[in-house]
């Protein structure tokens, strides 16, 4: 669905293999996005890496050039919390098996994030510290009946030279030793669909790397994916990454800087 031409649509740009890899920005990303801005479009940063806390996304967004608030990110750590806050007590204990992204998101939803049982929920995304003792808490903690949330199930992030384990990784061993599926949080199920909706309204372009996350959180927004093939997805899919989809989405390029002036095209405010 073309987004309502009344209306400047938001550009909710994925992060990890979009705009950066790893530490290090993707070389045009900062120009990228200062053209969008340019042209009237609104950018947001909606992102399945749950392991930062909001003010240092920001922080690093600013540090590849790229002006941001904590209004314009989204992170499936957000998405988490938003999702248990509803079904728990507040004050109630959730043991992290994720990083300080997680435990941000968990305190502002009103939750009490902590690192052993007893525990009424678990949630399980991307941190680098994970080790057989935090399986161990986690899969207990999911058997003796927490309610088991992942952050997302990105098998990999791209970072220079190749990938790192994603969440999805992380998820798939807590769930085999505890014997339960995990329900998901961020792109592309519900409570990220909603929770973009609710922050940046009904009317956008989703750019990412990754199909089965991205594009599929477009298609539940029905708003087009643009795939940029900067991080884990190109013509032919490498070890831990994705293929580009047949039929392909409408807008393909290399990366953001070249996205950008065809975003501009086609949905900036007065384009034909």
């Amino acid at each position: 669905m073309t987004p309502d031409r009344g209306r400047s649509p938001v550009v909710c740009c994925d992060l990890d293999g979009v705009l950066w890899r790893g530490d290090e920005g993707i070389p045009g990303a900062a120009e990228g996005a200062a053209l969008l801005r340019a042209a009237g479009l609104r950018l947001a940063f909606v992102s399945n890496n749950s392991s930062h806390r909001v003010g240092d996304v920001v922080e690093k967004l600013r540090g590849i050039g790229v002006e941001a608030s904590g209004g314009d990110v989204v992170t499936s750590a957000t998405a988490a919390a938003a999702m248990l806050a509803p079904s728990l007590e507040r004050g109630a204990r959730v043991l992290v098996c994720a990083g300080p992204g997680v435990e941000e998101a968990l305190v502002d939803a009103g939750l009490t994030p902590v690192g052993a049982t007893p525990a009424d929920a678990v949630v399980v995304g991307f941190h680098r510290g994970f080790d057989f003792e935090e399986l161990d808490r986690a899969s207990s903690a999911v058997r003796a009946g927490a309610r088991f949330v992942a952050t997302n199930l990105d098998a990999t992030y791209p970072v220079p030279g190749g990938m790192l384990p994603g969440s999805g990784a992380i998820v798939a061993a807590v769930a085999t030793a505890s014997g339960r599926r995990a329900e998901v949080a961020g792109k592309p199920e519900e409570p990220m669909v909603a929770l973009v909706r609710e922050r940046f309204g009904r009317a956008g372009v989703v750019v990412g790397d990754r199909p089965s996350s991205d594009g599929a959180l477009a298609a539940a927004l029905g708003w087009p994916f643009a795939l940029v093939l900067s991080g884990v997805t190109a013509p032919v899919a490498p070890p831990g990454g994705e293929a580009v989809p047949d039929p392909a989405p409408p807008f393909v390029e290399a990366d953001f800087a070249t996205l950008a002036p065809r975003l501009i095209g086609a949905f900036a405010p007065g384009s034909p």
